[in-house]
């Protein structure tokens, strides 16, 4: 069995061949998904999501499983010839975040609004289930 050498910067030379090597490829992940800021109070789980220039009828919020899911759209835009882009890094076209929530909610009084191209969205949260103690009897054989 013959070995294959390892030859970590073979690559390299096809690295800059990007468009924007020089950006960090941690920020490129930032345009795949709206940033989101999700906090509890006493009675509350809030989720603050950034979703500018976007239709809020476009956006459909679900809770299942104790996860948040929000996705939607941003209206593609036809690129004009006549424009003559030079550089063009506005997203358009869907997006999708969920987040376990820190806390049981009640689904059915979830409420959500948009301001300035924030999503706010309010989830009561439930009444903690009892824990209950049960003695369980072991049988001898």
């Amino acid at each position: 069995m013959s070995l294959i050498p390892w030859k970590p910067f073979s690559n390299l030379e096809n690295f800059f061949d990007e468009e924007d090597w020089f950006v960090p490829v941690f920020s490129r992940l930032d345009k795949i998904r709206p940033e989101m800021d999700v906090y509890e109070t006493d009675k509350d789980v809030i989720a603050e999501v950034n979703l500018p220039g976007i239709d809020p009828e476009k956006i459909n919020i679900s809770v299942e499983d104790g996860v948040l899911r929000i996705s939607g759209t941003k209206e593609e835009k036809k690129e004009e010839k006549k424009k003559g882009y030079w550089k063009k890094e506005i997203r358009r076209g869907s997006f999708e975040r969920m987040v376990s929530l820190p806390a049981p909610i009640k689904e059915d009084k979830i409420e959500a609004s948009y301001e300035k191209g924030i999503l706010k969205i309010i989830m009561p949260k439930a009444e903690p289930k009892k824990k209950s103690k049960i003695k369980v009897k072991i049988k001898e054989k």
